[in-house]
C-alpha cells in the first residue's frame, strides 16, 4: 500500500500580496495539519484576476520564477512541512510572459515549471493579451510522494492533456484555477459543467484529479465585475466527486488515496491497453483533416 493525502484549497484575493501569501501559507498549514502531503493551491493566487481588463500596466506584476515572492516563501514552507506545493504564478522569461506553475517537492526544491498551454480569450477572462502559448509541454514530475501532472485552468476543458500526463506516468492530475461567472452573459452558471467535465476525465484516466478555485466577487478596472465560484474539489479514480468546498467560504478539502492499489485498478480496467494511437491522427489537426503545423 503506497498512501498519498491530497488536498485542495479555495480563497478570495485582493491586491495585497502579502496578504494574499499569507492567507495561502495558512491554508497550507491547516492541510498538512489534516496529513495532506500534496497541497494544490488556486491560479495566479498572488492578485486579483487581472485578465478581465486589457491593461499593459499588469505585464508590470510578472517575475522570473527564481525571483518571485510566492516560490520563494513556499520553498521554505514546504521544506518545513514536507509537503508537495504546486506554485501558480505571472512568470517573465525574456521579452516574454507565461502563465505558469512552479512544482516544488517537499525538500523545498523547485523540480521544474509548467507553462500553461491552452490561453482563453473571451469576455472577462482576456489572458491572451498578456499570456504567451506555453512552450514547456505537458510535463509530470516523480515529487517525494507521488507523480504528479499540473495543468493550469483552461487546460482543463481538454481531455488531451489529463491524458498526455496519464501517458508519461502522472499518478494524481491536479488543476489550478480561476473560473467564475461570464461578464457578458452574468445568468450562466457553468460551475457544474467544469466539475463534471474533470470528473470525466479523472474517471477515463482512473486516477484522482484535485481543482482549486479561487472565491469572491473582484471588479475590474473598466467597469467589469466576475464572481468566482469556488467550488473546488477531489474526485477519485472512478470520477466521483468526494468533496465540494462550496461557493464562498475559504478552506481545505483532503482526501488519501492508495496509490498501488489504483494503479492495478487502471491496468485491469484495460483503457490503457486497449488505445489505438494509429487510429488518433485527427487530433493533430485543427479541422479533423489537415495536419497542423505549428507556426506554419
Amino acid at each position: 500500500m503506497r498512501t498519498v493525502t491530497l488536498a485542495a484549497t479555495q480563497m478570495a484575493c485582493s491586491w495585497d500580496h502579502a496578504a494574499n501569501i499569507a492567507q495561502a501559507d495558512a491554508l497550507v498549514r491547516q492541510a498538512a495539519a489534516q496529513g495532506a502531503q500534496i497541497i494544490l493551491l488556486p491560479e495566479l493566487f498572488e492578485t486579483p484576476y487581472f485578465c478581465q481588463d486589457r491593461l499593459s500596466r499588469f505585464l508590470d506584476l510578472a517575475r522570473p520564477v527564481a525571483d518571485n515572492p510566492a516560490v520563494r516563501h513556499f520553498q521554505g514552507v514546504a521544506r518545513e512541512l514536507g509537503v508537495v506545493l504546486p506554485v501558480s504564478v505571472f512568470e517573465r522569461a525574456g521579452q516574454n510572459v507565461f502563465n505558469t506553475v512552479a512544482v516544488i517537492d517537499a525538500d523545498g526544491a523547485v523540480l521544474g515549471t509548467y507553462r500553461k498551454s491552452h490561453i482563453p480569450d473571451s469576455p472577462g477572462y482576456s489572458e491572451k493579451f498578456y499570456f504567451s502559448p506555453g512552450d514547456t509541454g505537458f510535463r509530470v514530475w516523480r515529487t517525494a510522494h507521488a507523480v504528479i501532472g499540473v495543468g493550469i485552468c483552461w487546460d482543463q476543458w481538454f481531455p488531451e492533456t489529463h491524458r498526455a500526463m496519464a501517458l508519461m506516468g502522472a499518478e494524481v492530475l491536479l488543476f489550478p484555477t480561476a473560473i467564475g461567472t461570464e461578464p457578458s452573459l452574468p445568468e450562466l452558471d457553468c460551475s457544474g459543467h467544469w466539475q463534471r467535465t474533470m470528473q470525466g476525465q479523472a474517471g477515463a484516466n482512473v486516477m484522482p484529479l484535485v481543482a482549486s478555485n479561487r472565491i469572491g466577487t473582484e471588479a475590474g478596472q473598466e467597469g467589469s465585475e466576475m464572481t468566482f465560484f469556488g467550488r473546488s474539489f477531489i474526485a477519485d479514480q472512478t470520477g466521483d466527486k468526494l468533496c465540494d468546498a462550496g461557493r464562498d467560504a475559504p478552506g481545505v478539502l483532503t482526501a488519501a488515496f492508495d496509490l498501488d492499489a489504483i494503479a492495478q485498478h487502471r491496468a485491469f480496467w484495460g483503457t490503457f491497453r486497449d488505445r489505438r494511437p494509429e487510429l488518433y491522427g485527427p487530433l493533430l489537426t485543427l479541422d479533423g483533416v489537415h495536419r497542423h503545423v505549428a507556426g506554419a
